[in-house]
């Protein structure tokens, strides 16, 4: 494994296409979910605890949802409008907020002219990457956006990048994801591609899953496809 202080030389590994979570590698986001969980499952009488909320936290918004309503149902659950409320408020709070990752936009700038092929898989609804793309101005760039909510199963079931290889036209093998959670390394590699990790310059978590690291977007870069 390399460290998060080296470049990163992919060009003997003959890959075609370089997918992104978005929760905690794109924009530093996931204290915005929390938050909308509390917001919106307080509403309906769910006394959210740090303990349970942790339990939530690489669950799908229909995951969450149930898991709230399974501990403190209220009458007259619709699951689909709650999630709604809680994914607005998300939005609401990624569009108003200071959140991009530092040096993102430039990183993906960087493969994009390389020739390599950009794909997002997350858990998050659609409608919420499609927020955090339009924020970061990198919408043009990326050639699929795949969520969770499209598949059976989210992270760290393999579906979502599976999926996302398809879209692009890259075998899994020529593939590689870069995520900063071990359901997501997870997903990744049972979908048969290599990782890194992204660190944001914090203290390395789930080194042992990936296949490289990097702590900071603005020192990395990506040599061009041999």
């Amino acid at each position: 494994m390399t460290t998060g202080s080296e470049k990163i030389n992919f060009r003997n590994m003959a890959l075609k296409a370089v997918i992104f979570d978005m929760d905690g590698v794109l924009v530093d986001s996931e204290g915005f979910w929390a938050q909308a969980e509390k917001d919106v499952f307080s509403s309906y009488g769910a006394k959210i605890t740090d303990d349970l909320a942790a339990l939530t936290k690489y669950m799908t918004t229909t995951e969450v949802t149930q898991f709230w309503y399974s501990r403190f149902p209220w009458d007259n659950l619709d699951v689909t409008e709650v999630e709604n409320q809680v994914v607005t408020r998300v939005i609401e709070l990624i569009l108003s907020e200071d959140c991009i990752m530092s040096g993102v936009q430039g990183f993906i700038k960087n493969l994009k002219n390389e020739g390599y092929k950009i794909g997002l898989a997350t858990n998050a609804p659609l409608r919420v990457a499609e927020a955090v793309l339009q924020k970061l101005n990198v919408r043009d760039w990326f050639d699929s956006i795949d969520s969770s909510e499209q598949e059976s199963q989210g992270k760290p079931h393999p579906a979502v990048y599976l999926t996302a290889a398809r879209k692009l036209g890259v075998s899994p093998e020529y593939c590689i994801a870069i995520e900063d959670s071990y359901s997501g390394l997870k997903a990744a590699k049972e979908a048969g591609m290599k990782t890194i990790v992204f660190t944001n310059d914090h203290e390395a978590v789930h080194l042992g899953m990936a296949d490289f690291s990097i702590s900071n977007f603005e020192k990395a870069l990506l040599p061009a496809i041999s």
